[in-house]
This record gives structure tokens, sequence and C-alpha cells, in this order.
């Protein structure tokens, strides 16, 4: 075991539960399963942007192509990683705040594996060209209902939990956790309901038409940001970065102002996802108008976490975990400033369409949702086996390649879809297109060679985290059974 493991970082043994206590059996499932679906669906991820840098990485094989393979690279990372991760820590922060254990050890594990089954389905029919082509919400209507199923179980185990809390208090982790939870089943409801074409058909047609469904599709895909993506690992982030900085949360008064005010706010910016369509231009109006409104309760969320560090900045320089929270925050606060500028008619003007909104969206999902799970997870796996990190060195590499990726990454989007919009709204002197949709084309080569190679770093620290992960566990394994076989050992002699 590396001899930095047991500076910054590591898990105290008196402070782990016993099993009895709580249960994290089922944490460390979650936890296990964020990091092989953050494996797999961030290689899925490099494999498609390599795709369009080089189509000839198809192969010809309809089932890796990237029509097919996006949406289990979508489905992979967010529901796969972000879902188990966010699985994993609610469970942990509800037990831990409300000093009580789960409501149901079997209800628990059965979100487990009905969850893992339903993403595993998914990936499934989407390379054999089964989707509903709904972003964020391709599973076909059958996997919509398990999905349904599951979320009903675990709303009932969070909120059975909160109930049968032994502290007066609620945390305030706690509440963006039930807002997620809840948001998450009226979106998941609403954008599905379909009209199945057979019992036992896999297709479905929405119930919505035209100019609704695309507003029914991006209430949902930006609230699925919103809820899904954002609120939830708020939840994360208002514990664990005071759990791993040692200090209080600097305004618990700010988070909750955080809080009622991003859940009234993000409902309703959906549609500036639909500027410059058919939907109304009060509509469009509207949902910008509340972009820019969500800056105040973002940037407050951001400030409140950072100035949590107020007398420990020092950390910073010894402590790696830390630097991932505090980098999540950073780039919380960047793409948070970066959505709302979207938003208005007159920057969308040029983004539409372009890849200037896949860079916003990955510095939000790479810089802020990866970095505050990558950092949640180096805080939890220690505590869950009561054994210290195996590397924190490993960590800072990992940190170190994670932050090279996300910059070349966004830097390479910024590039091609600032690009992308003036080559697209450029005109000769004749009043004609000035230039020609292929020579835009051949234009992002280079931004897309950069953008691969970018996620790539980032890949390659996931990778070191996994075997980071693994060696602990199987330290923490190895603990458990001589501890068994030293209990066995005194039982037989007493």
């Amino acid at each position: 075991m590396s001899q930095a493991a047991t500076t910054a970082g590591a898990a105290p043994a008196a402070s782990v539960a016993t099993s009895e206590q709580y249960n994290y059996a089922i944490i460390k499932r979650f936890a296990i399963a964020a990091v092989l679906w953050g494996v797999f669906g961030m290689a899925a991820g490099v494999w498609i942007a390599s795709q369009l840098a080089f189509p000839f990485l198809n192969f010809d094989i309809a089932q890796i192509t990237f029509g097919r393979f996006r949406p289990v690279h979508t489905t992979a990372v967010i529901f796969g990683f972000g879902g188990n991760a966010l699985f994993a820590t609610s469970y942990y922060v509800v037990q831990r705040t409300c000093q009580t254990r789960l409501w149901s050890d079997s209800m628990a594990s059965f979100t487990f594996y009905g969850w893992n089954l339903a993403l595993i389905l998914g990936v499934i029919t989407y390379m054999m060209g089964i989707t509903q082509g709904r972003e964020y919400a391709e599973f076909n209507w059958q996997i919509d209902i398990i999905i349904l199923v599951v979320w009903v179980a675990y709303f009932m185990v969070f909120l059975m939990t909160l109930l049968r809390r032994n502290q007066p208090h609620i945390y305030v982790a706690n509440w963006f956790f039930m807002a997620f939870i809840l948001a998450t089943a009226l979106l998941h409801v609403f954008n599905n309901i379909q009209v199945p074409v057979g019992l036992f058909h896999p297709h479905s047609y929405s119930i919505f038409s035209g100019v609704q469904d695309a507003m029914t599709q991006w209430w949902y895909g930006h609230n699925a940001v919103g809820f899904f993506l954002t609120a939830a690992f708020l939840g994360m982030m208002y514990y664990f970065v005071p759990k791993q900085a040692g200090r209080p949360i600097y305004s618990y008064k700010l988070s909750i102002i955080h809080f009622w005010a991003l859940v009234f706010l993000y409902m309703w910016v959906g549609a500036h996802h639909l500027h410059w369509t058919a939907l109304p231009d009060w509509v469009s109006t509207l949902a910008a108008t509340f972009s820019i409104l969500l800056l105040l309760p973002s940037w407050g969320g951001m400030i409140n976490g950072i100035m949590t560090l107020s007398g420990a900045w020092d950390k910073l320089r010894t402590d790696p975990i830390m630097l991932f929270l505090i980098t999540a925050l950073a780039f919380y606060g960047m793409s948070t400033f970066e959505g709302p500028m979207m938003s208005l008619k007159s920057v969308n003007a040029l983004s539409h369409y372009t890849d200037w909104t896949v860079g916003h969206v990955h510095s939000g999902a790479l810089g802020w949702v990866a970095m505050i799970t990558f950092g949640s997870l180096y805080h939890l796996m220690p505590r869950l086996w009561n054994v210290n990190l195996y590397s924190l060195k490993l960590v800072y590499v990992h940190f170190f390649l994670a932050t090279i990726g996300i910059v070349l990454y966004i830097t390479a989007m910024w590039v091609a879809g600032i690009g992308q919009g003036l080559m697209l709204r450029a005109f000769d002197q004749y009043g004609n297109l000035a230039y020609t949709f292929t020579e835009s084309v051949v234009f992002l080569h280079k931004p897309y060679v950069v953008r691969a190679i970018g996620g790539g770093f980032f890949l390659a620290g996931m990778l070191i985290m996994a075997f980071n992960i693994a060696m602990t566990v199987r330290s923490g394994i190895k603990a458990e059974a001589r501890e068994a076989q030293a209990a066995s050992t005194e039982a037989r002699t007493a």
C-alpha cells in the first residue's frame, strides 16, 4: 500500500459504522457498478469521438456506428456511471445524516438489480437499432416501465428512511436528493407517454406531436440536466465537500435559498433549446429569461461550496480528493454561466446546431458531474471497506489527466462550434453563402481529433481510478477475511 495513503483522505477505523447499524452492502454494489459503467461509458465516448474524426473506425458494422453507439455512451455515462453513483451516495448520505438504517434492505437491493438490468437491456437494444429517438430517453417503452417500477422503490426507500430518522433536522443534501427523485419521476412519466405498436413490439409512438412533442422532449431533456445531473450532484456536493474539508458548510441559509431558487427556476428553461424553431416566440423568451435568472442560485451554490474551505485552503496542497471537489465546483460555476449566455437569442443564433453546445454539455458533464463524483467516490470507498485508499499518488495522476482531458475537449468544441457558426452564417458579396456545408465539415476534422485526444486523457484517468479502487477493495476484502477468521478462532477457543 502507498505510504501517501496514510495522510490526507484516509479513513480512520472509528469513523466506520458496523454493518448492523447501516446498510453498507448495497452502497458497495452501487459504487463498484458506477466505476465499471464509467470505464465502459467513457470508452464508448472515446470510440465515437474517434469515429467522427476518422470515419473508417465504423468498420461497416451497423451495431457500432455513431448513430447506434452514441446513445450507448450517453446512457452508460449518465445513468450507468452517474446514476449508480447517485444511488450509492444518496443511500450513504441519508443513513449517515439521519443516523438510521435504510428502511428496506430487500427493496434497496431490488433498486440495484432493476436499475442495472434496465441499463444493460438499453445498451443491447440501442445496438440493435431499437430506440424511441428521444434525447437521454432512448429506452423503448418496456424498459421505461422497468425504470418506473425501480424509481418508485427508490422513492419509497429514501422517503421512509427520512421518516424514521433519529435526527429532528433534515440535512440539506437530502433535500436535493429528494427533489431529484421526485422531479426525475415526473419527467420520466410525461416524456415517455407512448402508444405501443403492440404488446410485445419494441416500438411505440409518442402521444404528443409536432411542436408539442419537441417542447415535451426538451422540457424533459434540460430538466434531466437540471435535476438528474445538477440537483442530485449538488446533494453529493453538500455532504462530501464539508466532510472532506473537515469544515461546516459556509452558509446553511444560503444552501436553503439555493435549493428553493434552483427547484423553482429550472423547470421553466427547457425551451431555450428550441430558439429559432416553430415554437411560439413567447415560450422561448420565457425560457431565456428564467435561464438568466438561474445564474443567481447556481453561483450562490458554487460560492457556498468553495467558501466552505475558508480556513482550510491548505488542504488543496495536500489532499488530491479536495482538488477534485473544488475543481468540480469551478466547472459548475463556469458551465452555469455559459448555459444562460447561450440561451440568449443573439448568442444562440450563432451556437444553435453547432458543436459549441456539445462543448458546453461536456464542460458540465466532465468538469462538474464526473469530477464531483470522482472526489465523492474517493472519499467514500475507504470508509465503506474500513481501509486506507490504495494510493493517493494515483489520485493526483487521475486528477491531472482528467483536467487536461477536459480542457482539450471543451476548447476543441468551442473552436469547432464557433467556427461552424461563423462559416454557416458568412455571405459573399453577392449574398450567397460563402462556405458550403462540406467545407464546414472539413474544418471540423482537426478539432475532432483534439476532442478524441482529450477524451483519451479523461478515459486514462478513469482507468487509473478503477485500478486504485480495485486495489482498495481488494485490501478491504482481505481485511474483512482476516477479521472473520480471527473472530472464528476466538469463538472456537472461548
